[in-house]
């Protein structure tokens, strides 16, 4: 039981920092803009990443992302010690980006730690391919969809208000970026908040099955989220937004392209049609890589100069590494484990 509750209070863990490491996602744009400061901007985020949770549980009716992520590796071969160290590999990984100031995936480092942990433990056997592969297809999807979405909107918008005021329009994207940020805020609580779920819920699942307690959490062989699971997940990462990661606001909101108010709101609502359509299809991606291809693709509309290539390059780089140097850093962490005993 200790270790159960061990592995629950670092996955909340995780997610708090995932809600810190991830803020920019939501805020970046906004903040960058000037439309609200960063206080009013994290508050704001924080808000709708909680009201997320009621989203899913009251209008979706289910956590399809947290049944997934749940999914990945195989039940039979998961075990409390696998969780531990895939989640400990992910909490690594996602502070030396944030620290670096790159925007990588917490998504994909919580699912290369899992999967890396699970194979090391148990072998490729333990590890679903299908689901594993429809995610990693998704890597490089996610940011394509967002970008072409982001052209789309930006376009229609600059064709619309071409013969407007400028000045008076910037008013009106103003005022409509907190719309599009809350938006893409709870997306970001959709999405990101499950895979935590997902993690836990695959460490109950385990406990259930060593008769460590009872958690009723399949039905009908879908995942069935207990509440507090959820809610906890969502406070987590609503805090965790709360707190900023301003390293990574300056990443996504001035060294990618410069975001005027209405560019803003044309990302922000593209990244978030992106994640709702995500949610619908039940598959965990990168709120960074979504937001990023969004961002990508309103500079692109103005010129393809105005992006700063040289910093996607690397911003890419460092989402093709998270899934295989998250897996490599459970895998170590999981040889550690075994070493002390745990």
């Amino acid at each position: 039981m200790i270790l159960l509750i061990t592995v629950i209070a670092l996955a909340l863990i995780f997610d708090y920092i995932n809600g810190f490491h991830d803020a920019a996602n939501s805020i970046a744009t906004i903040v960058t803009t000037k439309v609200l400061t960063p206080f009013q901007a994290v508050l704001w985020a924080s808000f709708f990443n909680f009201i997320a949770f009621y989203i899913a549980k009251d209008i979706i009716g289910e956590f399809g992302v947290a049944d997934t992520v749940s999914k990945t590796v195989i039940p039979q071969f998961i075990n409390l010690p696998i969780i531990l160290s895939g989640v400990v590999a992910a909490i690594i990984w996602n502070l030396a980006t944030w620290w670096l100031g790159i925007p990588s995936s917490s998504s994909h480092t919580l699912i290369g730690g899992f999967a890396g942990a699970a194979i090391i433990g148990a072998g490729f056997q333990a590890i679903k391919g299908s689901v594993v592969l429809k995610i990693a297809c998704f890597i490089f999807l996610a940011p394509i969809i967002g970008m072409v979405v982001s052209i789309f909107i930006t376009t229609t918008i600059m064709y619309i208000c071409k013969k407007q005021n400028p000045h008076k329009m910037r008013k009106v994207f103003n005022r409509l970026q907190l719309v599009s940020a809350s938006l893409f805020s709870i997306g970001h609580g959709l999405n990101d908040a499950q895979k935590v779920m997902g993690i836990i819920g695959a460490a109950l699942i385990v406990a259930h099955n060593q008769g460590i307690g009872h958690f009723p959490i399949f039905v009908d062989g879908r995942l069935i989220v207990p509440v507090w699971v959820a809610l906890s997940c969502n406070v987590a990462i609503a805090l965790g937004t709360m707190s900023g990661g301003w390293r990574i606001v300056k990443t996504m909101g001035t060294r990618i392209t410069r975001v005027t108010p209405i560019e803003g709101v044309a990302a922000e609502t593209a990244g978030a049609l992106t994640l709702y359509l995500m949610e619908a299809l039940k598959v965990p991606v990168s709120t960074t890589h979504t937001i990023t291809g969004a961002i990508m693709g309103v500079g692109s509309v103005k010129r393809l100069s105005a992006v700063r290539w040289g910093v996607t390059i690397n911003i890419l780089w460092a989402w093709i590494l998270t899934i295989p140097v998250s897996a490599l850093l459970a895998m170590i962490i999981y040889l550690i484990v075994q070493w002390i005993g745990i």
